[in-house]
């Protein structure tokens, strides 16, 4: 009996054994793929505000009444119409006083000038009547420029703000009669870390989402980099130009903004094929018999599923891509199907 549990217990142990000799003698089933090529694009992230590309509040110059309105709320003006007039009959009335002063000191000066030729007159009564009629002319001038002051005219084209005011309305100096604003672009500021300031310079493309329309992307690009750094926030404003031919963006929108900084095309390996140890970086490669490489590499951007390849593999290069967890260097493999490669 007990030469028979021996026996049966060896048996068990050797198909224990042989077992574990076939598992250790498997390879590994893993995905192949040759190192493609991809476009990289460096980003740097943002969030800005929109401001009208010019934007000017009109403002009553004087105290006076309201005698003309000529816009409409949220309407278009032109370049030189005139927006609002306030009163100005005393004005006017100044004008025409000053204006036949003017005329008779020029006429006085004119028979002063005729008489000082015939002897009758001296140089110092025409030159006072020459200071007589420049006086009379400045004041008519000044009346003129008074009369111009009560007429608001549109400094450009654009767009007029929703009406506070009302006709007949007595307003006092500085009050807001309308904002006009042009929006055929749209000027985007924002701020970047003085660490990105590198990645920066005028004419980069950038793209813009607002809020209200997710689905858009807005192009423009950099005009303008502030020289100075905020010492407060260490970053530094910068300023892009949108087009906005259908004035979809409005001033004041909040907007996030990518500036693309860098583009170039580069060796590219799927993130699934890459195996970090600290801060270094490897991948398989499929060598003769079907035994892999631990090849360490050096890694740049990830974007869209793949990592950049700075050094260390050249394009067309077979590394496996699924399946690098089970694997150790030198070890022999069985390949799937082989997927096309990207780039």
């Amino acid at each position: 009996m007990r030469s028979l549990l021996s026996i049966i217990a060896c048996a068990i142990l050797l198909a224990s054994c042989e077992g574990k000799s076939d598992k250790r003698g498997s390879a590994p089933t893993v995905t192949v793929g040759a190192v493609g090529t991809h476009r990289f694009v460096d980003q740097i992230d943002a969030v800005g505000t929109a401001l009208a590309n010019e934007q000017v509040v009109l403002s009553a110059p004087v105290t006076e009444r309201l005698v003309t309105l000529n816009f409409e709320d949220g309407g278009f003006v032109h370049a030189g119409q005139v927006v609002a007039a306030l009163a100005r009959g005393q004005e006017v009335a100044q004008l025409q006083n000053a204006q036949a002063q003017s005329q008779e000191a020029r006429q006085q000066l004119n028979r002063l000038e005729s008489l000082r030729k015939r002897g009758f007159a001296t140089n110092s009564a025409v030159d006072a009547q020459v200071a007589l009629a420049s006086s009379a002319k400045a004041q008519a001038a000044e009346a003129q420029a008074s009369i111009g002051d009560r007429v608001i005219r549109a400094p450009f084209s654009g767009w007029v703000s929703l009406r506070n005011i009302s006709l007949g309305a007595v307003v006092t100096s500085g009050t807001e009669i309308a904002t006009i604003s042009d929006v055929s672009r749209i000027k985007l500021d924002f701020t970047v870390p003085e660490t990105l300031m590198g990645g920066l310079r005028v004419g980069q493309p950038i793209d813009a989402v607002a809020a209200a329309y997710p689905e858009r992307k807005f192009e423009g690009s950099v005009s303008s980099i502030d020289p100075t750094v905020d010492p407060a926030t260490r970053a530094v404003r910068v300023r892009a130009l949108l087009p906005n031919p259908d004035q979809t963006l409005k001033p004041g929108m909040l907007m996030t903004v990518s500036v693309r900084s860098a583009e170039r095309v580069s060796a590219a390996v799927p993130e699934l094929a890459v195996v970090g140890e600290g801060e270094d970086r490897f991948v398989y490669v499929l060598g003769a018999e079907n035994k892999v490489k631990r090849e360490r590499i050096r890694a740049g951007s990830r974007q869209d599923g793949l990592i950049e390849v700075l050094g260390g593999l050249r394009p067309g290069a077979r590394i496996v891509t699924e399946g690098v967890v089970k694997l150790s260097d030198g070890m022999k493999v069985e390949t799937a199907a082989e997927p096309p490669a990207r780039g």
